[in-house]
């Protein structure tokens, strides 16, 4: 299990602010962490013009077609091991992991998305769901509108931009995902937050929120690897290590891979899953198998269930 980091960070960055006082976003350009805790408090606070450079105060004010306050924050926490407390808190935490600081399953991202509220996401800037029908008319005048979704996260392009990678549909990447140099997500790709590539990878498949893959690792295209619910929005930690393949229409549900592992085409394993362990004779369950390196699960002729080999 991955320890989770009890470093501080500190980031200061621009708040969508609705009328009614609901945080729709914080955009947090550099984010740093910080060993020495002691002389900070967990906080987030307004920041004065004075402390802001040019290109801050340009973004500052009122978008009254949006009805929306964008106001310069400095959000403090200090002590990533710690549940987020509110919104500006969970976007500095989604900030660091996908501006690679952090890695997945690091910091502590219990009931986040409790914190946050769903958002109309559109190319104006995010806006409140309850009143949008009646912003689009005054939105329009400032040229054609596009909704990207409702949704409580946004895209991690409009927030993050890693070196390194290629993303073919921005939609797919949401921001918290956390991708290494290398990664490459296909058009039917997606990656949610807290989840992501600890190296290079293809990933044409579907990767939940807590779920990590090794370097080498190939999600082919409408593999799904997810993450066991714990409770509510919670998971629980799945990964998948070094120079794994996942077929197509394959997948994972709360079952670990080690390194070297091939799961084969259309074969779909979760914890009660039967197997059939040629290496042994028996008959298995997917979960007794779970995080075991160089094996092969795959649909063969004249047997029942999914067979293991070694690999």
């Amino acid at each position: 299990m991955t320890q989770l980091l009890t470093l501080a960070a500190v980031a200061t960055g621009i708040a969508n602010i609705a009328a009614d006082g609901t945080v729709l976003d914080s955009w947090y350009p550099a984010p740093e962490l910080v060993e020495d805790a002691s002389l900070l408090v967990d906080a987030t606070e307004r920041v004065s013009a004075r402390d802001l450079d040019d290109k801050f105060l340009s973004l500052i004010g009122m978008d009254r077609d949006r009805q929306v306050e964008l106001v310069p924050v400095r959000t403090t926490i200090t002590d990533l091991s710690v549940p987020p407390r509110d919104a500006h808190d969970v976007f500095l935490r989604l900030h660091l992991l996908s501006h690679r600081l952090v890695r997945p399953h690091e910091v502590n991202m219990d009931d986040c998305l409790d914190r946050l509220v769903p958002v109309v996401w559109t190319n104006k800037g995010p806006c409140l769901p309850d009143n949008f029908e009646w912003l689009r008319g005054t939105l329009r005048a400032r040229g054609q509108i596009h909704v990207y979704g409702i949704e409580r996260l946004p895209r991690m392009v409009d927030y993050v931009v890693p070196t390194g990678v290629t993303i073919a549909e921005a939609e797919r990447v949401r921001l918290g995902a956390y991708l290494a140099p290398g990664t490459s997500v296909m058009r039917e790709g997606y990656v949610s937050w807290n989840s992501g590539s600890l190296g290079p990878a293809r990933i044409e498949g579907r990767l939940s929120s807590a779920v990590t893959i090794g370097e080498g690792t190939d999600v082919a295209l409408s593999a799904t690897v997810m993450a066991g619910r714990e409770d509510g929005h919670n998971r629980v930690a799945l990964r998948i290590g070094r120079d794994c393949i996942l077929h197509p229409s394959s997948g994972l549900i709360g079952v670990d891979l080690g390194d070297r592992c091939e799961i084969g085409m259309n074969v779909m394993l979760e914890p009660g899953t039967a197997l059939f362990d040629a290496r042994s004779g028996d008959i298995v369950h997917a979960r007794d198998i779970a995080g075991q390196s160089d094996i092969s699960v795959a649909n063969e002729p004249h047997f029942a269930c999914p067979v293991v080999r070694s690999r």
